[in-house]
């Protein structure tokens, strides 16, 4: 043991630039005799200098904390839940010392995340440390287990009285957009990517990793998203929506952004009452908007006037500035045309929903099903009729790389076209393997012929 001092303070004298230790000052000092051990994981040795740096060099340099996170992350993982309060002790120094040189809203959501997953203080408190960092610091505030669990954190207070539905709704519109922002970022990055390699083009080594990683981001927000939605469960259902927005709309019915709220809800959930009339014209005569021109385009649709509709849907995309809202109505255009058969005008609106938000998987699967479902009207052979399946499973592969929440379907449907394309034998006996098929019906395009 004395020989491991000797050889770790000679180590030291080096890395100090030839200085003796009478030379340094204690917390220079200190910090070596630290951050050297530390490097080594040899945690034990570091530990006893990181408490004298704590105490007496709190702000002295980054690295303590840096190194302190690595540290008590080790105990904790060994089993030892004793450096819990340790580690968020250690992050609450580093907000103290150094909050210019650090995420405030990421280390906050870390510390949120070690009192949830280890059960320290009430879940009102719990709620509280996660309520923080999201408000003071949405932008750093990236953790999909910590946006569930906040959430979570939400409807649990609510099923024991201590929350209102209402806050319940806002907060799960709040932590939704704010999993739908990350995962539009994170898809056109990967957009990127898969159309050089649609072009035809090989990725780097480091391509291929940075397309790795977003595609993994990418499925661990659909999981979260999935799980929030689940959380939410039956609260959200129109037969709780109703009655609740029934009671409150009489003392709610001047207040504009209440009838956005109650308007927008039961938009989502399709629910058809009454009520729904009563809030749309209400709020149209308050305050005509976007939003309540795409309201009484869903009114018209539920009469079965779909020009009128149409109108009413293209009107609010017009008026709408927010991108989210504007996705909605472009998707409702798009669907609305997908089912009368309108196929090119219906690809039109999902690419515009695409535009705004690459990483809305379903459109991407629509445009799929109706590219597929053109075989018949894209070709003059049946080999070119069934090539069309190789540009359906395309875009179906698309839609499963960028929305992990609908990942198993779109993959299951792209491997269903694969098997409907020309097999090995047709593509043989056609002398068509590396050639290109062009399409000339409304899908345009062409795709390359597998080699055999």
């Amino acid at each position: 043991m004395k020989t491991k001092a000797i050889l770790i303070l000679t180590a030291l004298t080096l890395l100090v630039g030839g200085k003796s230790f009478a030379q340094m000052d204690d917390c220079q000092l200190n910090l070596s005799l630290f951050v050297e051990p530390a490097k080594a994981k040899n945690y034990e040795a570091a530990l006893p200098y990181y408490e004298k740096l704590i105490k007496d060099c709190p702000n002295y340099n980054l690295a303590t904390y840096q190194y302190a996170e690595k540290m008590f992350k080790h105990f904790i993982d060994q089993g030892d839940k004793s450096k819990i309060n340790d580690l968020i002790k250690s992050y609450n120094l580093r907000l103290e010392n150094f909050p210019a040189k650090t995420k405030q809203g990421e280390v906050l959501q870390d510390i949120a995340k070690l009192k949830y997953e280890n059960e320290i203080g009430t879940k009102q408190e719990q709620f509280d440390a996660f309520n923080e960092a999201f408000t003071k610091h949405e932008e750093d505030f990236t953790s999909p287990k910590a946006l569930y669990a906040y959430f979570s954190l939400a409807v649990d207070l609510y099923d024991e009285g201590k929350k209102d539905i209402q806050e319940v709704f806002d907060l799960y519109d709040s932590v939704t957009a704010k999993i739908e922002k990350e995962e539009n970022a994170l898809a056109e990055k990967l957009t990127k990517y898969m159309d050089k390699q649609d072009e035809g083009n090989d990725l780097s080594s480091k391509e291929k990793r940075y397309m790795g990683a977003y595609e993994n981001n990418l499925k661990a927000y659909g999981q979260v998203k999935g799980s929030v939605n689940g959380k939410l469960g039956i609260l959200a259902d129109c037969d709780n929506l109703i009655p609740l927005y029934e009671k409150d709309f009489d003392s709610n019915k001047e207040d504009v952004n209440w009838l956005k709220r109650a308007a927008g809800r039961l938009s989502a959930k399709d629910c058809e009452t009454p009520l729904f009339f009563k809030l749309v014209q209400q709020l149209h005569n308050l305050e005509p908007s976007a939003k309540s021109a795409y309201y009484l385009g869903q009114l018209a649709d539920q009469d079965g006037k779909a020009s009128k509709a149409m109108e009413y849907y293209n009107e609010a995309a017009d008026l709408e500035t927010e991108p989210g809202e504007k996705v909605k109505i472009y998707r409702r255009i798009a669907d609305n045309f997908r089912r009368k058969g309108s196929y090119s005008q219906a690809r039109t609106y999902y690419n515009k929903v695409l535009q705004i938000k690459p990483s809305d998987g379903r459109s991407y699967l629509h445009i799929a099903t109706m590219y597929a479902k053109s075989a018949n009207n894209c070709g003059t052979t049946p080999f070119q009729k069934r090539a069309i399946n190789w540009k359906a499973a395309e875009m179906a592969e698309k839609a499963a790389r960028v929305d992990a929440s609908i990942a198993s379907s779109a993959n299951a449907a792209a491997s269903s076209y694969r098997q409907r394309a020309p097999s090995k034998q047709d593509i043989f006996s056609e002398g068509m393997a590396g050639k290109t098929v062009t399409f000339s019906c409304w899908v345009g395009g062409s795709v390359r012929v597998p080699n055999l």
